[in-house]
């Protein structure tokens, strides 16, 4: 069957042909990239938060630590959004942001497997207690959650492991996007 020839004379598609810039192209892709930096970060601060209000999963120190590691990509972004002119090196700014957040959640990935110790307040160690009322203060004050405890996981990986590959994800998206821009 063979296609038939365009029509000289079909004047509607000609004005209906709008040129537009595609999202992923240089000036959109400074609109579109601290936003999609600030939507990534909130994302996973409503994920953290629906397990720990609704499915009652308490976080440990550790998981308090990889939400504030996304408290500096929103801030980058707001910049972002504000300061269109200097987008690209504000994105490359939060692909760091994210690989240091990536840092904390591997450094959580190695306690949980047991590759290294984690800090004091994941232990509740009692060292340092020079009498019974101290050891009682320090047990009352030692975290209900431990670092090196997996409450969920998917797959064989625990919500530390999957943060720390959202967030190389994340930083690899930054510079995929930084990249592009003008």
């Amino acid at each position: 069957m063979a296609l038939a020839a365009p029509d000289p004379h079909n004047r509607v598609m000609e004005t209906t042909q709008i040129p537009h810039e595609s999202v992923f192209a240089g000036t959109s892709l400074r609109r579109f990239a601290p936003a999609a930096v600030i939507a990534a970060s909130v994302a996973m601060l409503a994920g953290a938060f629906y397990f720990q209000y609704v499915m009652g999963l308490a976080p440990c120190p550790l998981c308090i630590w990889q939400r504030w590691a996304y408290a500096p990509p929103i801030l980058i972004g707001l910049a972002g959004i504000l300061l269109p002119q200097h987008a690209r090196p504000l994105v490359l700014l939060a692909g760091l942001a994210f690989l240091a957040g990536a840092g904390i959640a591997g450094f959580h990935t190695g306690v949980e497997l047991g590759w290294w110790q984690g800090l004091a307040e994941c232990s509740g160690t009692t060292g340092g207690a020079t009498s019974l009322e101290d050891l009682r203060k320090q047990l009352m004050a030692a975290p209900l959650v431990r670092c090196d405890e997996v409450p969920w996981s998917f797959i064989g990986i625990s919500m530390a492991g999957w943060n720390m590959i959202a967030q190389v994800g994340f930083a690899a998206a930054c510079l995929w996007a930084a990249r592009r821009m003008p």
